[in-house]
């Protein structure tokens, strides 16, 4: 029985090494793109395209725009990995990335970030307006120079400043529905400027010993837990502050999300700025994702269902 275990066990596994190496190197280039934090930008990019259209805007506009805006930031995201492919080396988090552990040569990651980024800028000129191409073509510069090349390494308000990138998809959204902006797509706009802080300092209190070690001067490395944990709790009420301003396009039905979803959001911050413990700034981490996609997801739902 084992010896024909066995043999039925390498008959089905005898064509992988043909594929295996091509589907390795194929899932290193997509991870380059960073698609767990693409899908959150495409929630955020899509909400706010059905609230500009009060509705689901034309097929076209809406998967073009999509596609090219994950595109645009996912060749950012790339050109991120060649850049801090030094300091990926360090950190056990980032170290199997295909740059940092040599499967993919920089240049190769630098080309395929560049052309990814600008062919999704272009697919976004095409399908909607030149407005949004440029807005995300703009996103995508500053992920790039103003925080992975400037910021990250010299401040530790990098991901106060440079977090900016991570807003633009919402006005890449409502620029491609209107081909303009509005203040309701500024104010989207905001909440995800402000949400970036929290969100990211969570995460690095958790990282801050691998921070250190590669000497990237996260706000936790350079101030310390506790003056961290504080700031986590200020920006998180600013944040549930700017979030309420929709209120007034939107109505009833994103205030009652928008009061929950916060409630929830200024507890979590509220523990993790009293307790010292790495639990609390998990919790936060994670309930952090889900709190931008449901708000977002609750300004869709009223814009496209009001009462």
């Amino acid at each position: 029985m084992a010896v024909k275990a066995a043999v039925k066990s390498e008959a089905v596994a005898s064509p992988r090494p043909l594929l295996a190496p091509w589907l390795e190197i194929a899932q290193d280039y997509v991870a380059l793109l960073k698609p767990r934090i693409i899908l959150l930008l495409v929630v955020t990019e899509m909400s706010a395209m059905i609230v500009a259209a009060r509705g689901w805007p034309s097929p076209g506009v809406l998967i073009g725009s999509l596609i090219g805006g994950a595109m645009a930031a996912g060749g950012a995201g790339a050109v991120n990995c060649w850049f801090d492919r030094d300091i990926d080396r360090l950190m056990p988090r980032t170290r199997r990335r295909a740059i940092a552990a040599g499967r993919i040569t920089p240049a190769a990651g630098l080309a395929f970030g560049i052309g990814v980024g600008l062919a999704g800028v272009g697919l976004i000129a095409v399908t909607s307006n030149r407005l949004a191409a440029s807005l995300a073509l703009a996103g995508g510069l500053v992920y790039v120079f103003v925080y992975t090349i400037w910021l990250k390494r010299s401040t530790a308000q990098n991901i106060v400043i440079g977090g900016a990138a991570g807003a633009f998809p919402p006005l890449v959204g409502w620029a491609a529905v209107t081909g303009s902006l509005s203040p309701l797509a500024w104010a989207l706009f905001a909440i995800v400027f402000f949400w970036t802080p929290p969100h990211f300092w969570a995460l690095a209190l958790l990282l801050r010993g691998q921070y250190s070690a590669a000497k990237v001067p996260m706000l936790p490395v350079v101030v310390g837990e506790a003056r961290t944990r504080r700031s986590i709790l200020f920006y998180s009420i600013l944040m549930l502050v700017i979030s309420a301003l929709p209120v007034v396009w939107l109505g009833p039905v994103y205030a009652v999300a928008c009061i929950a979803l916060g409630a929830v959001f200024l507890w979590l911050a509220g523990r993790a700025s009293r307790r010292r413990d790495g639990a609390s700034a998990m919790a936060l981490f994670h309930y952090s994702l889900a709190y931008l996609a449901l708000l977002f997801v609750a300004a869709a739902v009223a814009a496209a269902v009001p009462l």
